[in-house]
This record gives C-alpha cells, sequence and structure tokens, in this order.
C-alpha cells in the first residue's frame, strides 16, 4: 500500500497548455521526491513559468493529471494551495511596510492566532538574518535582502513543496549564495523545493535531478552529472613524468589524442567511475605509471546549449 510519505511531491503526466495556436507545454511528465531540489531549465519562453503557474494552481492546464503534496491538482485546488508557497520572479513585499509588517500581514492571511503568528514571524526574521531591518520600511532593503523577505513571507505558513521560480535573478553572487545556503536548510527540514533558473551554476549546485525544457517538450531529465555524460567531449587527461610512459600508454590505450610538448594523452570517456576504473586497470596490467590524472567533463552550460533551441530534439532521460 502507498503511504503518503512514499508518495512523490509533484507527480506530473501528459502536462499541455497553450495559448490561442501558440503550444507553450506540449505533454510533459515529470516526478520529483520528497524533499529534494528540482531544477526546470529553459531558455526564455519555453514553459517553465506557465508549469509553475498551473503546478501552483494559478492557471489551469489544457490536460494532463497531476498531484502535488499528494493532491489532486483539479479536484484538490484548496488542499494543493494549503500546502505549497510560491516565490515569483518579481518580489511580493509592500514596500511601504515594514519587513516584520509584511510577515504579520501574511500570518493574518494564513489566519494565524496572533501570538502564533508572532511566534513564527520572530522565527522567520532570525532565520533569514533580517531582524535588525525588520522595523524599517522595505523600500529601503537591499536586493537580496527583498528576496529573503519574499522566500520568508513564503514560508509563513509553513508549505511543505516550495515553488522558487528564477528566485535569484538580479542578485549579485554573495546573496545568491546566502539564498542557496537558505534552499538547502530548507530541504535539509523536508520540504521539497521546485527550481526554475536561468543561472546553471545555481542548478548544479543545488539539485538533486534537472529536467531541460524545450519548445514545451523535456528533453533531457537526470542528475547533474548524468546529463554532462551525455554531451560529448568528456576525457581524461594522463600526464607522464618522462616520454617513455607517454609512449607505452599510446600504445595500450585506444583513440588518445597526444600532446607531447606537455606529456600528455588525452583519453574519451564518459567520466563515469566504470569507465575510470577500466582506465586505471589497463595501465596497471602494463605497469605504466602516470604522473598525473584529471577528469574533464562538460559543464550544464555545454549540456544547455546542445539541448536547447531545436524543435526536434528527442527525449533523453536517466
Amino acid at each position: 500500500m502507498t503511504t503518503r510519505q512514499s508518495q512523490p511531491a509533484i507527480a506530473v503526466t501528459g502536462l499541455r497548455k497553450s495559448f490561442g495556436d501558440h503550444v507553450v507545454l506540449d505533454g510533459i511528465d515529470l516526478t520529483v521526491p520528497q524533499g529534494t531540489v528540482f531544477s526546470l531549465l529553459g531558455a526564455n519562453g519555453a514553459g517553465k513559468t506557465t508549469t509553475v503557474n498551473i503546478l501552483s494552481t494559478l492557471i489551469s492546464a489544457d490536460a494532463g493529471d497531476a498531484r502535488v503534496a499528494g493532491h489532486d491538482l483539479t479536484r484538490e485546488s484548496d488542499a494543493v494551495r494549503a500546502a505549497i508557497g510560491v516565490t515569483g520572479q518579481f518580489s511580493a513585499v509592500d514596500n511601504l511596510l515594514t519587513g516584520r509588517e509584511n510577515l504579520l500581514l501574511m500570518a493574518d492571511l494564513h489566519h494565524l492566532a496572533r501570538s502564533d503568528g508572532r511566534r513564527r514571524v520572530a522565527q522567520l526574521l532570525e532565520q533569514f538574518d533580517l531582524v535588525d531591518a525588520a522595523s524599517k520600511p522595505v523600500s529601503t532593503y537591499s536586493g537580496g535582502m527583498r528576496r529573503r523577505l519574499d522566500l520568508a513571507m513564503t514560508l509563513v505558513g509553513s508549505p511543505r513543496v516550495i515553488f522558487l521560480d528564477e528566485p535569484t535573478t538580479g542578485l549579485d553572487p554573495r546573496s545568491r549564495r546566502a539564498m542557496w545556503q537558505i534552499v538547502r536548510d530548507l530541504v535539509a527540514t523536508g520540504v521539497t523545493i521546485f527550481l526554475t533558473t536561468q543561472y546553471l551554476e545555481e542548478a548544479d549546485e543545488l539539485s538533486d535531478r534537472i529536467a531541460v525544457l524545450d519548445h514545451g517538450r523535456l528533453v533531457a531529465e537526470g542528475t547533474a552529472d548524468e546529463l554532462k555524460r551525455r554531451i560529448p567531449g568528456s576525457h581524461v587527461r594522463l600526464q607522464f613524468a618522462d616520454p617513455r610512459g607517454l609512449e607505452a600508454a599510446e600504445r595500450v590505450l585506444d583513440q588518445v589524442a597526444r600532446d607531447p610538448d606537455a606529456l600528455a594523452l588525452r583519453v574519451p570517456s564518459d567520466g563515469s567511475l566504470r569507465s575510470l576504473k577500466t582506465l586505471i586497470d589497463r595501465l596497471d596490467d602494463e605497469a605504466i605509471e602516470v604522473d598525473e590524472l584529471s577528469v574533464h567533463t562538460p559543464d550544464l552550460d555545454d549540456v544547455f546549449l546542445a539541448l536547447t533551441g531545436n524543435p526536434h530534439n528527442e527525449k533523453v532521460t536517466s
């Protein structure tokens, strides 16, 4: 028997959405386990925000089935809204209110008792390092402070699933990394994060799984490492102490590229542990000593460029 704990936080099958003649989502399938970070990547107009808007009940899908936090998106929309939080691309804070007042307003909207609301607000101000600025108007906040307050407001209702739609757009590197740590801390408590972002480093740092959306279709899904290994260019670089080691390895290995000036060989590899072990075993069997070994794989930029922009991409999964 399937228990609520074993159910995925988000389960989507055949999700479709069009605006007029323009197909935005063309039958996507997604499964997001509880207590993980799932990142949805795609160029502008790929359908990322539309996906978030549908799963957060802001708009309806044309077709498909979806369950969020164990509730059917169509038949149990109120239960879905009670279980989720949404932080959109643009801050939803009120500039005329203080940080504390914004949070207290959210506590009232969630119908928290006065004492419970104040206690929750105090916790969130401490958690998001906003205690010193709590009594200041939000109009005086920096971009990073505003985004922290925005996310804190999302957490007033203690959601189990949080949708973060490009949450660090416009932030400086220090503020972005502070937001990353907040996300990690949330996931450590069992919260599920559904993240859309155009910062590929962000997806690489945070995500348990990543899906790439292009022209309304999912063209790839897997861990960051799995996606990187699917792009040509992965290789192992072997450097030797003398020309004899270089020549001996060149005779043993296949399809190598030689850099004689650096006493190095470039060996094609998919970057997996299995292929690396096979390579090392072949060298060891021939008693060939390697001075230095390094593994080079494509990054998510390479994955993104290879998989997006082509309307004929076929779905690849891992």
